[in-house]
C-alpha cells in the first residue's frame, strides 16, 4: 500500500500523493479503476480526450458507496483544447460530469495551453492534415471561464497542465487567480527545476505525469535504465516504484498509469529514497534531458510552440497568453 500521504493545495484541499493515471485503452479502464480503488487508490486523473470517462463512470458506480464514499476520492479531469472558448467551457465540464455520473470534480485543469477551433470534434483538422488551431482565444480568456466554474459548485479547484512559467504568470497577472496545480511531464530526464521552483514559490502544486518515461517514441523506458535498476535492487523494489518515489521525494503528486492489475497494485506500494538514491536517479538527466510529449511531433501535428523546445522553434503559431 501507499504511505497514505496527502499534500495540501493552495485551496486547503488535500490531494493524495499517489494517483492512477487513466490515459489508457477505454476497454481496459473500467476494470483498472475498479481494481485501483479496491486496492487503496483515492486519487484518479482523467481527461475528456482519453475517451474513457464513461468506462471510469461505470467503475465508480461499482465502488461508490460500497467501497468508498465520493468524499474520500480526489477526482481530476481536464478541459480539452476544442472547448477553450468561453461559451463552451462549462458545457464540456457538464459532459464530463455526465460521463462520470458525478455532481462535482475535485480539480479541473486546462489540459494544454493551446486552443483548437471548436465545433468539429476533439481534433479538428485543416486540409493539410494539421490540427486546426484557434488563434483568437487566449489563455486568459479560458482561465476567466474556468474561474467562473468555481461559483457553480461543479468544481472544487482549478488548475492547468503543460503550462510554462510565462503562461502561468500571464493568467495570474490578468486575473489574480493562482492555479492550484500545474500537471506536467516530470521524470528524471525532465526535472524542470526552474518550473518547479517557480511553482513552489507561488504555492502551485506539481502533479507529475509520465513518471516512468514514455514508450511511444522508440526509446527505452526509464524502468530499463541501469541506474534505476541498481537503486531498485538495493531497496528490494521495482524500477517503477523507484521512479514514483523520485517524484515523491521532489514533492510532486505522481500519477503512474497502468491497466494491468499487478502493476496497478505494485505502483501503489511506496518505497522511500534517501538523498543519495534520489541524486543517483537525478543523475540520469544530467546532460541528457528529454521531453517526450511534444505536440509538434504528433502524427496530426499541432503547429504551435508550446515549450520552446528546439523542434518547436519553426512552428507557425505562438501560444496566445492574453
Amino acid at each position: 500500500m501507499s504511505l497514505g500521504r496527502v499534500i495540501l493545495l493552495n485551496t486547503g484541499a488535500a490531494i493524495p500523493q499517489i494517483g492512477l493515471g487513466t490515459c489508457s485503452n477505454p476497454t481496459e479502464m473500467e476494470n483498472a479503476v475498479d481494481i485501483a480503488i479496491r486496492n487503496g487508490y483515492r486519487h484518479l486523473d482523467l481527461a475528456m480526450v482519453y475517451r474513457n470517462q464513461d468506462e471510469v463512470g461505470r467503475a465508480l458506480k461499482k465502488v461508490i458507496p460500497s467501497v468508498v464514499s465520493r468524499e474520500q476520492l480526489f477526482i481530476t479531469s481536464k478541459l480539452w483544447n476544442s472547448s477553450h472558448h468561453l461559451q463552451v467551457v462549462e458545457a464540456e465540464l457538464d459532459e464530463t460530469l455526465k460521463q462520470l455520473g458525478l455532481t462535482y470534480l475535485d480539480l479541473y485543469l486546462v489540459h494544454w495551453p493551446a486552443a483548437f477551433v471548436p465545433g468539429n470534434g476533439l481534433f479538428p483538422l485543416r486540409s493539410d492534415g494539421e490540427v486546426h488551431l484557434d488563434t483568437k482565444t487566449s489563455l486568459v480568456d479560458t482561465w476567466k471561464a474556468m474561474i467562473k466554474l468555481l461559483d457553480t459548485g461543479k468544481v472544487k479547484a482549478i488548475g492547468v497542465s503543460n503550462f510554462n512559467i510565462a503562461q502561468i504568470q500571464g493568467i495570474i497577472d490578468a486575473t489574480g487567480v493562482v492555479p492550484a496545480i500545474n500537471q506536467i511531464e516530470a521524470h528524471s530526464r525532465l526535472p524542470q527545476d526552474d518550473l518547479l521552483a517557480y511553482c513552489k514559490e507561488n504555492g502551485i502544486h506539481i502533479t507529475a505525469y509520465s513518471p516512468l518515461g514514455n514508450n511511444f517514441v522508440g526509446v527505452p523506458m526509464l524502468t530499463e535504465n541501469v541506474v534505476v535498476q541498481e537503486v531498485a535492487n538495493k531497496l528490494g523494489a521495482t524500477p517503477a516504484q523507484v521512479l514514483v518515489a523520485w517524484g515523491v521525494y521532489r514533492g510532486y503528486s505522481v500519477i503512474p498509469k497502468s491497466a494491468q492489475e499487478s502493476r496497478i497494485i505494485s505502483n501503489f506500494k511506496q518505497v522511500e529514497l534517501s538523498q543519495e538514491d534520489c541524486e543517483k536517479v537525478s543523475s540520469i538527466g544530467v546532460g541528457n534531458v528529454r521531453r517526450y510529449n511534444i505536440p509538434e511531433t504528433y502524427k496530426q501535428k499541432w503547429n504551435i510552440n508550446i515549450f520552446g523546445e528546439e523542434i518547436e522553434r519553426g512552428a507557425a503559431v505562438q501560444v496566445k497568453i492574453a
